[in-house]
């Protein structure tokens, strides 16, 4: 299980761990949605089109190693290395993000609390650093969303 805490209250920064070990740190983007991690010594940059709808993981050279289509949609997808991860919003009033292998969910990604900005991801089968290229996905979604509530009321 890979897990997210933030590593302070005034940065969107997190501390990643898997299984409970130390594993990476999320620094998301200051100025648009996005961010960027290291892994196993190799440096990679996520970025998301204008309307967010669209996001890449990119290495140190600039190639696209992941890319994530329809993000904020009830249904949308992950691409990394020949395979395709489907994901669907568990229901209108939750931002839980389910993963889906046929017509059955078999992991998720989610704030482990309404109050806290904490995170988990138990995503079955789906290599470490697609799951840290998720995780990067879905905050920048939940970022964006509370940002609109916030800016509409």
């Amino acid at each position: 299980m890979l897990t997210a805490r933030p590593a302070s209250a005034w940065r969107n920064r997190y501390d990643v761990a898997l299984d409970g070990r130390p594993l990476t740190t999320w620094e998301a983007s200051f100025w648009k949605q996005g961010g960027a991690f290291t892994l196993d010594g190799r440096r990679f940059e996520v970025r998301s089109s204008t309307w967010g709808t669209k996001s890449t993981m990119v290495d140190e050279m600039g190639g696209e190693v992941a890319a994530a289509e329809r993000v904020g949609r009830k249904r949308w997808t992950v691409s990394y290395a020949g395979q395709t991860y489907t994901f669907r919003r568990h229901s209108m009033w939750s931002q839980r993000q389910d993963l889906y292998v046929g017509d059955n969910a078999v992991g998720y990604a989610r704030r482990t609390s309404a109050w806290r900005r904490e995170v988990e991801l138990d995503l079955p089968g789906v290599p470490v650093p697609a799951q840290v290229f998720v995780l990067g996905v879905v905050i920048a979604l939940w970022d964006a969303e509370t940002a609109a509530v916030a800016g509409g009321s």
